[in-house]
């Protein structure tokens, strides 16, 4: 069974910059995973950040295009997202979610809050 576990939120102020991490407890790319970062407000559906493949290849939502950044680090069955140039409105709880063969796991999320 794979677990996620996610880190690196917290209170940053307009502008600033928050490094996201999920660290899965075994190697998921060799699952030819995919690994993505949702985010969700109080009352909305929980959408896509940004994702990254087994393969390396990256999508972002439009609205976080030339901000945030998608990684991963195979030796240490991380993911990471780098966030720069953070607006109140990217405050949310994000959580990543990894998926193979039908199955999917998601973590317990990390909180992001962004001050005007």
């Amino acid at each position: 069974q794979v677990q996620l576990v996610e880190s690196g939120g917290g209170l940053v102020q307009a502008g600033g910059s928050l490094s996201l991490s999920c660290a899965a407890s075994r190697s998921i790319f060799r699952l030819d995973a995919v690994v993505g970062w949702y985010r969700q407000t109080p009352g909305k559906q929980r959408e896509l950040v940004a994702a990254i493949t087994s393969g390396g290849s990256t999508d972002y939502a439009d609205s976080v295009k030339g901000r945030f950044t998608i990684s991963r680090d195979n030796a240490e069955n991380t993911v990471y997202l780098q966030m720069n140039n953070l607006k109140p409105e990217d405050t949310a709880v994000y959580y990543c979610k990894a998926e193979w063969a039908s199955i999917y796991v998601w973590g317990q999320g990390t909180q992001v809050t962004v001050s005007s």
